[in-house]
């Protein structure tokens, strides 16, 4: 796909692909055991359609705002770092890399709220 005239790769990082493979894991074996609507189940529907939506358009989700927490950037050496809303509260986080013929978005990794606020410096209320 293109976005404003360059190519548009959605990657995974290490991390996020191993995630993502032990996910479609438990997936299939619920659905072997029956189960049709956990919320593994949406969880993989919701960042499989996501990464639909990152194709499309890599600015889909939202900027963070600077400072980016120092574990991410130390981690996966990124100077940017965007989060889209996933079902059921959680996040996902992804960095852009341009370059003049494509834009490449690598997923970092997901996390539920509670993991997202502690990352953030957020506290409960």
């Amino acid at each position: 796909m293109k976005f404003r005239g360059k190519e548009v790769r959605v990657i995974l990082s290490k991390d996020a692909k191993r995630e993502y493979d032990e996910l479609k894991i438990l997936v299939e074996e619920e659905q072997k055991k029956g189960t049709t609507n956990s919320f593994n189940q949406q969880l993989l529907k919701s960042i499989d359609n996501k990464i639909g939506y990152l194709k499309m358009n890599p600015l889909a989700g939202d900027h963070a705002q600077k400072p980016l927490p120092p574990n991410l950037v130390n981690k996966y050496d990124i100077n940017n770092l965007w989060i889209i809303d996933l079902v059921g509260y959680w996040r996902m986080l992804y960095t852009l890399n341009t370059s003049e013929v494509e834009i490449v978005s690598l997923i970092l990794e997901w996390m539920g709220h509670d993991k997202y606020d502690k990352m953030f410096g957020r506290k409960k209320k």
